[in-house]
């Protein structure tokens, strides 16, 4: 007898079952921990801060609108599923291949009735959570004093209801459609819809059903068509922004045609829902789509040919002077003061003496080329740095306003090589020390410039100031975090400053301030090493009760952070307020949504040779205002906001949203006052609308016979000239103030002339008065060339002096060896009638050890130039022997590097025999003819090394050298 054993039945592996879900659990509690981590880590920096109401704020409105969206999205999807199948058919006949998906489908019935809802309710939630800013700005909204010039609706409707109208349309839409779109599914898979033997038939349920969604939807386009006409107005067309004369006259009007023919299609949809012909809302919603098509398309194009083009300044001429006085309005210069300037092209002895309070300030130093020479003679260590273009400021210095260069000096942690341990890194590197402040308008003997700030420990007249504070904890080079604090009883292990030759020989200094949040327990220390991936927060000894962690710390990210609705100025600057050093940042509200203003891309405006990269959240805008001046403290990193343009209605309703974040004005003290300055940022976006805008009237605009550019920098062609700060007296101000410049030349195709057209100016001296704007401050001040006499250029004043005999050969023997020369900015001042041209020249090494040193100074007036030692003497030499300007470079005597008086090819001012100096003035035969042989001698060689040729090398060098030291002799002799 033969038996078959039963094969055992396998049972399910309950530890491997229980294991896996062990895992999962374990695993969402470690990826919740950390996401914990990160929001507890927000918190405590936002509390630390004092802004915590910032950070609740954005919880509070992401949460919430992510919970509208949520809802508004899945109980209408699940209400529309939910009825298309309980309305279903009971006995309905279904084909074959409908019965193998229901077959399929039945199974996951119920899984889909929710999940698809929820699945729709997540991805529309987080669509509406990035717009909670748009809800509440809306909810938040304030009246503006100014209303659009069609429909006659103050502006706030554009800045604060308008985007909000649009997202709530664009969101319904999506919603009714994809409602729309699940009833069809469910309601073609349970036979409410039948299509066969060329018939659609459809339930009487699911006609109501889809009739109603379709009429909603329809409901929604008309809303949407509606909504368009205001949206109009902020649309780009040929030459403006805003509607022209076929847009008020066809487009606008058609619109609103079009929207009321759309509710007429809803309210047929609606009869069809109960009466149950689909013949006639079919048949109006194809002559809805014809008649967009004509009334949008094709009736304003013929118009637009037949009969606007023709006639279009006639027709058009009030819309652009809507667009122009819109544009002006919305970037702030409506109350730009215009005036014809006469110039004077002709140097004349003492042509400069009534604006010798101007040229006293004239700012050789170059900001933006004396950086490696200040990191040279102020850096003292390797691990401390300066940016490499440098910041301007003025201060009063013995009772005298000075306008100085200014820098940071901060950490340099990659120069710590092997040092770079977490504990060096984390807890003794971390703080920079001290600012340097030098003369912009000063130089030594040797080119370099003229401290009035500098050294470790600092001392200078910042210094020198009761309770200053030179420690920079935060900055925009500081570390990404530094552990700080101790009790009072513990010895110092942060690093304060090196003294003396020996790199041993440092004191240090414990933080004392507020600048960060406390990880003084294990809590927090765990927080802390989850955020920033580092177990050694957990561990080190370093780390005491009293520690605080400072993070975040560069000045515009402290403040985007507690800001987040403001754009930042690009150029955040140091300055010292009441004895501590502090960041001051320029912040912008800006919108895209102000009424017939021309838009601007602010990364295109505001890139120039110092800011090559910008990037902004909101690009292109259309309205922007210097609403807020935010300073950041760089010893403990507090953060300040005042509300400098109060008016301001965007201003307004984020201070609704964002209550007691923003001070007002006369919380500024009469320090702080003193050093604001008119924003870089701001200036440039205000110059490149008023290259067109600068026009009052409508045929000017249309002819754009006037039309002016930003000029190329003379030294990097692909970028624009930089903006410059000088203490300066334009024509029709009573004394020099501390301004901001830039000028224009016409603007074409191609190559385009390179003559001056205007020059602009703002005043940026906000005053000295605590919590008093100086009435002055912002003023825009434009001089419109005459268009009688011819003014060169930037670039033809360059081009004047790259190619002019004399000026090269001098160049020549500046660069010979190993030396480079390098152009600073080419600065324009209207002084003398006309105006005047000023670049500092500067020698560097090409290689190795690179301190650039002020050497030659460039001047050019009309089509007449010099080229001098220093400026005092070049001013002479163009104006006849005696300019009777005043210049900080006055009483200075230029050395070469080997000690010797610099030999100079022009003589001097008593020499003079004639008045009127064109070029440079002819030196001497003997020293031309030592020039000539330089000149010769260098091109040989130049020639020999290309060709190979050592020995020829070799001659021409000698020849070089010999020529060189015949200069030298002569220069001596002179």
């Amino acid at each position: 007898m033969t038996t078959t054993s039963t094969p055992n039945q396998a049972t399910p592996n309950r530890s491997r079952r229980i294991i896996t879900i062990s895992l999962a659990v374990i695993a969402a509690l470690v990826v919740g921990f950390f996401l914990f981590a990160n929001l507890y880590a927000d918190w405590l920096w936002f509390d630390q801060l004092g802004f915590l109401g910032v950070l609740t704020t954005q919880w509070l409105g992401r949460v919430v609108m992510f919970v509208v969206g949520f809802l508004a999205m899945a109980v209408p999807v699940w209400v529309a599923i939910q009825l298309a199948y309980r309305l279903r058919p009971v006995y309905a006949r279904l084909s074959s291949q409908l019965d193998r998906y229901q077959e399929v489908v039945e199974p996951l019935r119920r899984l889909a009735m929710w999940g698809i809802p929820v699945f729709f309710g997540f991805f529309a939630g987080f669509a509406a959570s990035s717009q909670w800013e748009v809800t509440w700005l809306w909810f938040n909204g304030v009246a503006t004093t100014v209303t659009d010039p069609q429909f006659g609706l103050d502006t706030g409707f554009y800045l604060f209801a308008m985007p909000f109208y649009g997202a709530a349309l664009g969101f319904a839409s999506a919603v009714i459609l994809i409602c729309l779109l699940v009833t069809a599914v469910v309601a073609y898979l349970y036979g409410s819809v039948r299509v066969g033997q060329r018939e659609l038939r459809i339930s009487k349920a699911a006609r109501i059903q889809l009739a109603v969604l379709a009429g909603l939807y329809l409901l929604t386009q008309a809303a949407s068509l509606w909504l368009d006409r205001y949206r109009s107005l902020i649309e780009a067309n040929d030459r403006i922004t805003g509607p022209g004369y076929v847009g008020t006259q066809i487009v606008i009007p058609g619109q609103t045609i079009l929207a009321i023919i759309a509710v007429l299609v809803a309210v047929l949809f609606f009869v069809t829902a109960v009466i149950g012909r689909w013949r006639f809302p079919l048949i109006a919603t194809a002559l809805l789509v014809v008649s967009g098509l004509v009334i949008g398309v094709a009736v304003p194009w013929v118009i637009n040919t037949v009969q606007v083009r023709p006639n279009q300044l006639a027709l058009e001429s009030q819309f652009y002077q809507r667009n122009i006085d819109m544009t002006k309005q919305a970037y702030g210069i409506d109350g730009l003061e215009k005036q014809n300037f006469q110039t004077e092209t002709t140097a004349e002895a003492g042509q400069l003496r009534e604006d010798a309070a101007t040229t006293a300030q004239i700012r050789i130093m170059d900001p933006a080329i004396i950086g490696p020479t200040v990191r040279q003679l102020e850096q003292y260590r390797a691990y401390y740095q300066f940016p490499g273009v440098l910041d301007v400021d003025r201060y009063e210095i013995n009772g005298q306003m000075q306008d100085t260069v200014v820098g940071v000096r901060e950490l340099d942690m990659t120069q710590l090589g092997e040092a770079a341990s977490w504990q060096n890194t984390t807890t003794v590197y971390t703080h920079g020390y001290g600012m340097v402040a030098l003369a912009g308008n000063e130089r030594t003997t040797d080119g370099d410039p003229v401290f009035l700030e500098q050294g470790i420990p600092a001392t200078g007249f910042l210094s020198d100031q009761e309770d200053f504070q030179p420690r920079v904890y935060f900055g925009e080079q500081s570390p990404e975090y530094s552990i700080v604090g101790a009790p009072a009883d513990t010895e110092p292990v942060e690093l304060d400053y090196p003294i003396g030759a020996e790199s041993g020989n440092v004191t240090r200094t414990t933080f004392d301030g507020n600048g960060g949040p406390s990880v003084g327990n294990v809590f927090s220390r765990l927080i802390y090493a989850l955020k920033f991936q580092s177990e050694q927060i957990l561990f080190s000894d370093s780390v005491n009760a009293d520690s605080q962690i400072l993070y975040d710390r560069d000045p515009l990210q402290r403040i985007s952070k507690v800001a987040p609705y403001l754009t930042l100025d690009s150029d955040p600057y140091p300055t010292v307020v009441d004895g501590r050093i502090k960041w001051v940042v320029d912040a912008y509200t800006t919108s895209a949504s102000y009424p017939y203003s021309s838009s601007v891309s602010l990364s295109q405006a505001i890139a120039d040779t110092n800011n090559t990269q910008p990037r902004f959240a909101l690009d292109n805008i259309n309205y922007i205002r210097n609403s807020v001046k935010a300073t950041v403290d760089a010893y403990d990193g507090s953060v300040t906001l005042y509300a400098w343009d109060d008016e301001d209605p965007l201003l307004q309703a984020w201070q609704k949203v964002y209550p007691t974040t923003v001070q007002p004005i006369s919380e500024m003290s009469a320090d702080l006052i003193s050093h604001v300055r008119y924003p870089t940022d701001l200036f440039k976006v205000q110059r490149e609308k008023l290259g067109i805008y600068h026009v009052d009237d409508a045929g000017s605009f249309y002819q754009q016979d006037n039309r002016w550019a930003t000029p190329d920098d003379p030294q990097n062609e692909t970028r624009f000239q930089p903006p410059y700060y000088l203490t300066m007296q334009m024509p029709g101000q009573e004394e020099p103030t501390f301004s901001m410049f830039s000028s224009f030349i016409p603007a074409s195709q191609g190559n385009a002339r390179n003559v001056l057209t205007g020059y602009l100016a703002v005043d940026a001296n906000a005053g000295d008065q605590a919590g008093v704007k100086s009435a002055d401050y912002g003023k825009l001040r434009l001089l419109e060339i005459d268009s009688a006499t011819t003014v060169p250029g930037p670039g033809q004043v360059q081009n004047t002096f790259n190619s002019d005999t004399a000026v090269s050969s001098q160049i020549n023997i500046l660069s010979q060896g190993q030396s480079e020369v390098l152009s600073g900015n080419l600065l324009t001042l209207p002084v003398g009638g006309g105006l005047l041209y000023v670049q500092p020249v500067f020698v560097q090494s090409s290689a190795g050890t690179q301190l650039p040193q002020l050497r030659r100074v460039l001047v050019a007036f009309g089509d007449q130039i010099a080229f001098e030692d220093t400026l005092s003497e070049a001013l002479d030499v163009l104006f006849g022997g005696d300019s009777g300007a005043d210049t900080g470079d006055e009483e200075v005597t230029p050395t070469t590097p080997d000690g010797g008086a610099t030999p100079s090819p022009t003589p001097s001012p008593g020499e003079t025999s004639s008045p009127e100096p064109t070029t440079p003035s002819t030196p001497s035969s003997d020293y031309q003819a030592a020039l000539q042989q330089a000149q010769q001698a260098m091109l040989d060689r130049d020639t020999a090394l290309r060709a190979g040729d050592l020995a020829a090398f070799g001659e021409a060098d000698e020849r070089l050298t010999a020529a060189v030291e015949r200069l030298i002799e002569l220069g001596d002799q002179g």
